[in-house]
């Protein structure tokens, strides 16, 4: 059967399997050759992986698994490995790079001599190609120096030295120089060179008029150490703090990544003053959550008990003015509540001031500023709940409720009694995937209060509006420094409480499946 199945394919399959595996080992090779280990054997594995199950003879169902199978492992646990392994590194804006990176860059600086630097002009010779003449500065007297043709149109930054000589006796005079517009045109070529004069200097590019030697700032020394040329001083890696450092403490920039281990977890549960914003955080994230769908809950149940009452007239309509909320994209309607709460101007300020004669600061104070959040998300999250209350409630036999008006029930009897026992079921998993949603609701507090107003005497940047999500995003990326191992470390953090909150919507699905 398989020697039926290899003698049914196509002539062409083996060498387009030869080709794409030539195409691999070459990838692998050039991010290894780019000091990049761990993606070329990623890169490998995933590859080899995908030539076995396309190209050798593993079930027809392996094919149409392995695109999902590697974009979950590419899209999803990745991603999240990845940011786990940063919580474990001070990996931030000052360490970005690693150790022979960050030596790297600093033997490269080199300052220019000015004192020994030479004008340049450029001369046609032939139809692509100038020469570079080398003239003492300011009209000095001393050697003048001439470069062979040279076609300065492509930027070879690698390039040999370019070998200049004292023009000779007799040779025939250049063709007009340049213009400083042709000069510029040609900059890129020109920041390329390198040029060896007869006595050893090398000059390179140094302006649009001239060339000159440049001075290294840095020599390597023993052990991986850094040495300071004009005084000396040795620089040791050191491997604890991420810096190059001196006898005296004196740090370089820039700092480069290590291995901290548990230190951005010490920092987050064991520092006292990142602690007592951090638990506030915790605390007011858990309160957003578990109240935006409360409120949510409680108006959309009671609209859509409201709106189920066959006595009300315009019922659709009515239904439809109140989905609107959740048919606006989300991020116009915080703009919109963000306009109306403005102290100053807002709508909502001038009718509490021409009727109580208040003007509230929502964005100033503490409070106000998480009232004014509760129930702006209240009301971007209250048609979801009516809409599925109202699929709910549709399911409920009729029969129930003409028994309940034969026994005399009231309305309030029918929902204790009735209504809510029946929903609450199979809607406590979706409340609680609302709770996860609104843990991490980024967008409503990035856009509505950024989460202002902040503490006072705090380490890192933290608001009193802050979730987790968006405390971990100021660190990361905005005032904080962009600690990004920190920020991965509360993002680890957050991952394991949505996991829970995971692992409780499936038992409470699995229940529910288990007593039907």
């Amino acid at each position: 059967m398989t020697s039926a199945r290899l003698a049914a394919r196509p002539w062409f399959q083996w060498p387009l399997t030869a080709l794409a595996t030539l195409a691999l080992l070459w990838a692998v090779f050039g991010l290894y050759a780019q000091g990049q280990p761990l993606w070329a054997v990623a890169s490998l594995a995933l590859g080899g992986a995908a030539l076995y199950v396309y190209a050798g003879s593993p079930s027809l169902a392996w094919r149409y698994l392995f695109p999902g199978v590697a974009a979950m492992l590419l899209f999803v646990a990745f991603p999240l490995v990845y940011t786990v392994q940063i919580g474990f590194t001070n990996y931030s804006a000052t360490h970005l790079l690693g150790e022979a990176q960050a030596r790297a860059y600093l033997l490269e600086q080199a300052q220019v001599d000015e004192d020994r630097a030479m004008a340049f002009t450029l001369h046609a010779d032939g139809a692509d190609r100038v020469r570079l003449l080398l003239a003492p500065a300011d009209e000095a007297p001393g050697a003048r120096y001439l470069s062979p043709p040279l076609s300065l149109r492509e930027a070879a930054r690698d390039a040999a030295p370019v070998a200049m000589q004292v023009p000779p006796d007799g040779a025939p005079p250049l063709a007009a120089p340049l213009g400083l517009r042709q000069v510029i045109e040609l900059r890129p070529g020109l920041a390329s060179l390198a040029l060896a004069l007869p006595d050893g200097r090398v000059l390179r590019y140094a302006g649009l008029r001239e060339f000159a030697p440049r001075v290294p700032l840095w020599r390597a020394g023993e052990g991986g150490a850094v040495v300071e040329a004009a005084t000396g001083t040795v620089y040791t890696p050191d491997r604890d703090s991420g810096y190059f450092q001196s006898a005296q403490g004196e740090r370089l920039q820039p700092g480069f990544k290590v291995g901290v281990g548990l230190a951005n977890y010490a920092r987050l549960f064991g520092d006292t003053d990142m602690r007592g914003p951090f638990v506030s955080i915790f605390i007011w994230t858990v309160l957003f959550s578990a109240l935006t769908v409360l409120f949510s809950t409680a108006l959309g149940m009671t609209l859509a008990v409201l709106l189920n009452w066959e006595a009300l007239k315009y019922r659709t309509l009515y239904r439809t003015l109140l989905f609107l909320p959740y048919a606006v994209p989300g991020f116009i309607s915080i703009l919109v509540f963000k306009g109306l709460f403005n102290q100053n101007f807002g709508e909502i300020n001038a009718i509490l001031d021409a009727v109580f004669g208040v003007k509230p600061a929502w964005f100033a104070d503490p409070t106000l500023a998480k009232v004014m959040l509760l129930i702006v998300n209240t009301w971007l999250g209250y048609p979801y709940i009516m809409v599925l209350c109202t699929g709910l409630i549709k399911a409920i036999p009729a029969d129930l409720y003409e028994a309940s008006a034969i026994a005399g029930a009231r309305p309030l009897t029918n929902f204790f009694r009735i209504t809510a026992p029946l929903i609450v079921k199979p809607l406590t998993p979706l409340l609680i995937s609302a709770f996860a949603f609104n843990f991490n609701n980024f967008v409503l507090i990035s856009l509505l209060t950024d989460g202002r107003p902040d503490y006072l005497n705090t380490k890192l940047p933290a608001g009193t509006t802050d979730i987790l999500v968006s405390y971990t995003y100021r660190i990361a990326f905005t005032d904080a420094g962009a600690n990004f191992g920190l920020a991965a470390a509360i993002s680890t953090v957050i991952f394991g409480l949505v996991a829970v909150l995971s692992m409780i919507n499936l038992r409470f699905t699995q229940g529910q499946e288990g007593a039907r």
